[in-house]
């Protein structure tokens, strides 16, 4: 599992965006984003190179930014290649709760947020092993 930063902004112009400034203008690259949007506020999601650093750098500034374990696993670029990943977390009684797709150094990444304690314990049984931070390159 890896960590995302997940960050709840107003929906207001120039928010966003002021996010994306002080995540550059502190050298932290994003190299995965969603965002969903309610009335009020936008749930962004990311992954980025250092998301511990992000998040207390993001948290200063004075957005709420929390940080969640997600599964970073690569899909096989054929038909049905999402069906496959998706049935071994199905065969491991967990729940999708969101996912979306990301790129690292040309290899397209799913990051999928799966919900069922004990989700390592899960995964494990049924032998799978998403990428790791460090076969991403970024910080754990």
């Amino acid at each position: 599992m890896i960590k995302q930063v997940t960050v709840f902004l107003p929906n207001r112009p120039g928010t966003l965006e002021r996010m994306s400034q002080a995540l550059g203008a502190a050298n932290i690259q994003v190299m995965g984003l969603m965002v969903a949007d309610s009335s009020d506020f936008s749930c962004v999601r990311l992954i980025c190179d250092h998301p511990v650093g992000a998040a207390e750098l993001l948290g200063e500034k004075g957005f709420h930014a929390e940080l969640t374990n997600v599964v970073a696993t690569e899909v096989p670029d054929v038909p049905g290649g999402l069906a496959t990943v998706l049935h071994r977390f199905v065969s491991a009684d967990l729940n999708v709760a969101y996912a979306y797709c990301c790129s690292f150094g040309g290899r397209v990444v799913d990051i999928v947020c799966v919900q069922g304690e004990p989700v390592n314990i899960k995964l494990a049984q049924v032998g799978f092993t998403g990428l790791t931070a460090q076969e991403l390159g970024i910080a754990g």
